[in-house]
């Protein structure tokens, strides 16, 4: 699908609206996605990639069928093993101090992580120590005043995340799985851009709405109006040497 345009925005939108329900369509057209995107700046054949936070294993899988050595660093067992068995190239490991070796990967990649983490320049930092000059790093996340910041409790959030997640429990019975300071953290686009900025070691090679049908790398410019326009941003950093 052409990147941006209507019809894959149209087509991720309705995968996202059934993603409970078809959690593995929603997640394949995702990850074939991403590597479209990932291709777009840098061949996957033959790449090594390491996935940071991918979950089940979906985006992992996807770089290996395009030819990459993909590896998947996933800190919870139960992600990890959501569908099953245990990725092929599978590493329980914490994206705060990741296994591998300074410049070990091409391709460093992370899907919808930088919410979930208290620490985001850290990871982010860690994430740039394993790749090697030259090599591109690949972070997207759904940010705090997105329509989709509260995640499963969204729009309510923009009302207050305690209210939100109360109306969550009042409608479905059961708690939400997501709790702002503790599994969830108010990430904003003005402030991460800033900080990515500022670092000597990555340059931006993109910063834009991931989903967006139109003017992806305008919206995140605008100040204020990014910070719920962008829905969920996409950085791709060239490590510098």
């Amino acid at each position: 699908m052409r990147d941006p345009s209507l019809r894959r925005s149209y087509a991720l939108f309705r995968a996202f609206l059934r993603e409970q329900t078809e959690p593995e369509h929603c997640y394949r057209l995702l990850a074939r996605d991403a590597a479209d995107q990932v291709e777009r700046h840098v061949p996957l054949k033959g790449a090594v990639v390491a996935d940071v936070g991918g979950g089940a294993g979906h985006f992992t899988a996807e770089f290996r069928r395009r030819g990459a050595h993909g590896y998947l660093f996933e800190p919870d067992t139960a992600e990890l093993t959501a569908r099953g068995d245990v990725p092929e190239g599978a590493v329980v490991a914490d994206g705060y101090l990741l296994p591998l070796a300074d410049g070990a990967a091409d391709i460093c990649f992370s899907s919808n992580v930088l919410e979930h983490v208290a620490d985001p320049q850290t990871f982010l930092s860690e994430m740039v120590r394993v790749t090697r000059p030259g090599g591109l790093i690949y972070v997207a996340f759904t940010n705090w005043f997105s329509p989709w910041g509260g995640h499963e409790t969204a729009p309510w959030h923009y009302l207050g995340a305690e209210r939100a997640r109360a109306r969550y429990r009042r409608r479905t019975g059961r708690a939400a799985k997501h709790t702002l300071g503790v599994n969830l953290f108010a990430v904003h686009i003005g402030r991460t851009l800033r900080q990515v900025r500022a670092r000597d070691d990555v340059t931006i090679v993109t910063a834009r709405s991931r989903y967006a049908p139109f003017l992806a790398e305008a919206i995140p410019r605008l100040p204020g109006v990014r910070e719920v326009a962008t829905w969920n941003l996409l950085l791709i950093l060239r490590r510098l040497p």
